[in-house]
């Protein structure tokens, strides 16, 4: 068999990546025809088609799958090797571009993400903010290092990701000073018509809350949902609701907020997991808040889990 094109199989990849042959063109800054000629040599090459017709469009064949498989994991090593590269270079900031799903707490993810800015050298970090569905559809490009999220990703999700769980820790339910000693006495039924503030939509947390009220067969009055977690803890500080936040950031989130402890519920627990392209960790900065993570912030609950009196 005649040695492999890479330059050939990156085509093929762009092609795939960006959604066809005019994008990817655009995206490699040469012209479409060329393209098209190297793709099909790659096809002549490997002996079998990648493309097959579908309408006035192509479509991966299984065949094409497979290779694109391949062809994401050589790639995406060669990414990996020149962040390392240029992250030990002089004057080169090894760059960790992060995707952080809009249900983390803000806290949560500034500190699972700060070991990256203390690592040795100059290290740029970049931020992005939207729902996991579409940092997912990110990470598939290879436009993220990795994603901070508060689930990990399901069976059913169309991406090649990998999941690495850092921790898990349990929730406080917190509020303005009033509220929290309002709804402190006879908890948990003091929850029943208790104004509550929760995630929006089908977040892990959301479903937790939910299955936990229903266990202890109270009724809060839903006052807000919210997408971004930040906003949420803005609307609990004017005394809207009361809300959960991890216990492994209680502290911060009570002095930052101004907000007082109701109860710590242990059965509820947060989880949260970096989730990256490689199934193995191969970005030093990604390598270095996985393991402080799992080291420091999510080693124990950093207080008691027992109900205030």
């Amino acid at each position: 068999m005649e040695r492999l094109n890479y330059q050939h199989l990156e085509r093929f990849w762009a092609v795939v990546r960006e959604g066809g042959v005019t994008r990817a063109s655009q995206k490699l800054h040469v012209s479409q025809p060329t393209v098209s000629a190297q793709v099909r040599t790659l096809e002549t090459s490997l002996g079998r088609r990648l493309f097959s017709r579908s309408g006035r469009g192509l479509v991966l064949t299984d065949f094409g799958r497979t290779i694109y498989r391949y062809a994401d994991e050589i790639f995406g090593l060669g990414r990996d090797l020149m962040n390392t590269a240029q992250g030990g270079a002089a004057g080169h900031p090894l760059r960790l571009t992060a995707g952080v799903a809009n249900v983390v707490p803000k806290l949560i993810a500034c500190r699972i993400l700060e070991p990256a800015l203390k690592l040795p050298g100059d290290v740029q970090l970049e931020c992005l903010e939207d729902t996991p569905e579409q940092l997912l559809a990110q990470l598939a490009l290879h436009h993220l290092d990795l994603v901070l999220a508060d689930a990990p990703v399901g069976p059913t999700v169309k991406v090649r990701a990998f999941n690495h769980l850092l921790g898990e820790c349990g929730v406080s339910v917190l509020g303005r000073p009033d509220l929290a000693r309002a709804h402190r006495r006879g908890f948990p039924r003091s929850l029943d018509g208790a104004p509550f503030l929760l995630p929006r939509g089908d977040s892990a947390l959301r479903r937790s809350m939910e299955n936990w009220f229903d266990k202890q067969k109270v009724h809060p009055r839903v006052a807000g949902s919210f997408d971004d977690s930040a906003l949420l803890k803005a609307f609990a500080q004017l005394g809207a609701g009361l809300f959960v936040a991890p216990t492994a950031i209680e502290a911060e989130v009570r002095r930052q907020y101004g907000v007082h402890l109701v109860a710590r519920l242990e059965s509820v627990r947060e989880q949260f997991y970096v989730i990256t392209a490689e199934r193995t960790l191969k970005h030093p900065a990604v390598v270095a808040i996985s393991e402080i993570a799992r080291r420091t912030l999510f080693s124990e609950d950093p207080v008691p889990r027992h109900r205030p009196s």
